[in-house]
């Protein structure tokens, strides 16, 4: 259990006090303690043996223990017999590999504990433990605080990765648009984005009617005095998910005009191909007579014969040539 228990520590009024080694023996002593203490334990990556049972000693429900094992959960709110389960997807956003990267944090809510069930690297966990130690004040609320922070911490690392993606959008947007700049890869990092998009939207969509639920009111283990913090976090969270679809939709026009430019383009060079074709076509269509093997041709016996046609090969040439100038065709 040493290797998957990451921190385990008692509060009581917002304070952190002495813990008995082992998590059993601290839950014990928080219960002990009375009213105004709970026990805040995280787990990394729990095996299900592992999870079952630290789940047995907390009552937590099987369902609730077997989600959190499973991880790759829908952010959910489940209400069981003593003790309230939210699962939530944690992002972040790396902007040298231009790649967004998720994770998962499973949180289960009782009268006198918090437990913290952690997948993936991209967590807030670890310092906002260590924020919230600072703020008894915040504290003394006890798991409902908890749940808050953990809630708050999360929806804020999506706002910061709407902020990354917004930042290189704009940077795509400008390079789509640059003169002359009509890349072959331009839509396969159109369509780079809107995978990336695809993965923030399946973290923060599904999330916005568990936080409605929460910040209603009349979920157990939730102390009312925490709904209009998690009323916030919902707002927050509302607005992360129209930057979201605002960013979706913005890619999606300029992938439309970079399919628009690169139609453009291909037309401009079979003008140009149709025009030099033209110009080609003209010396051939006059050398072609001249070459027919006919006896009686004229031009054939006059000693102006040969300079006249080349004369006539050229003038025509360059009249087309300034034709197609003229109209942008060269």
């Amino acid at each position: 259990m040493a290797r998957v228990i990451v921190h385990c520590a008692i509060y009581r009024d917002g304070r952190r006090t002495e813990c008995p080694e082992g998590h059993a023996g601290a839950l014990a002593a928080a219960r002990a303690a009375g009213r105004g203490s709970f026990v805040w334990i995280g787990l990394f990556e729990p095996s299900a043996e592992e999870l079952e049972q630290v789940g047995r000693e907390f009552g937590l429900h099987p369902l609730a223990v077997e989600d959190a094992v499973r991880a790759h959960q829908r952010p959910k709110v489940e209400a069981y017999q003593g003790s309230l389960f939210v699962a939530l997807k944690t992002l972040g956003y790396h902007p040298g590999g231009h790649a967004v990267t998720g994770g998962e944090v499973m949180v289960f809510v009782g009268e006198d504990f918090v437990m913290t069930v952690r997948h993936g690297a991209d967590s807030p966990l670890g310092e906002l433990r260590t924020e919230l130690e600072q703020q008894p004040e915040v504290l003394k609320y006890g798991p409902s605080a908890v749940l808050h922070a953990v809630c708050d911490a999360v929806v804020d690392g999506y706002v910061d990765v709407a902020v990354g993606l917004q930042a290189d959008l704009d940077e795509l947007e400008a390079d789509v648009f640059a003169p002359g700049r009509v890349g072959r890869d331009t839509a396969g990092r159109i369509y780079g984005y809107k995978r990336q998009l695809v993965a923030v939207r399946r973290a923060t969509g599904p999330l916005l009617e568990p936080m409605l639920r929460l910040e209603g009111g009349g979920v157990p283990f939730v102390r009312p005095e925490a709904l209009p913090y998690l009323r916030a976090v919902a707002d927050h969270l509302a607005r992360a998910n129209d930057q979201v679809d605002a960013m979706d939709r913005l890619l999606s026009d300029i992938l439309s005009a970079n399919l628009a430019q690169v139609s453009v383009q291909q037309n401009n060079d079979m003008r140009k191909i149709s025009a030099w074709a033209a110009l080609a076509a003209v010396p051939t269509m006059i050398a072609g007579v001249y070459g027919m093997n006919f006896e009686h041709m004229p031009e054939l016996h006059q000693p102006w014969g040969y300079p006249a046609a080349v004369a006539l090969m050229v003038l025509v040439c360059v009249a087309l040539h300034r034709v197609f100038k003229r109209h942008d065709w060269l």
